[in-house]
């Protein structure tokens, strides 16, 4: 089963069905992420930054594509309500913009 590794989440390795944006596989293994409009694809609250493995994620959405032209979305970020994750291992991090107050993150 493919693997997503968030880097400044303490033991945030977890196991990413197929067919399941990161962000739900991260909520279904207990991981609190900010997604300020409920997983639509219309902010970019739920942005990681992917240092490894950016090649296997599902190519960039409509709206991530949008969010790049205009400046919002780096070309190392993917927003996690919209990417998949079909095999393979991938490593992120949370932007310290988008770190919860009461999650603790690793430097």
């Amino acid at each position: 089963m493919p693997t997503l590794t968030v880097q400044n989440m303490p033991g945030a390795t977890l196991e990413v069905p197929v067919g399941a944006t990161l962000l739900a596989a991260l909520q279904a293994a207990g991981y609190d992420w900010m997604h300020a409009c409920g997983a639509k694809g219309r902010c970019t609250t739920c942005r990681m930054i992917v240092q490894e493995g950016a090649e296997l994620l599902t190519p960039p959405t409509d709206a991530e594509l949008r969010y790049r032209t205009a400046g919002r979305l780096l070309s190392t970020e993917r927003l996690t309500c919209q990417t998949r994750l079909p095999a393979g291992h991938v490593t992120g991090r949370v932007p310290q913009a988008t770190q919860l107050p009461h999650q603790q993150y690793i430097k």
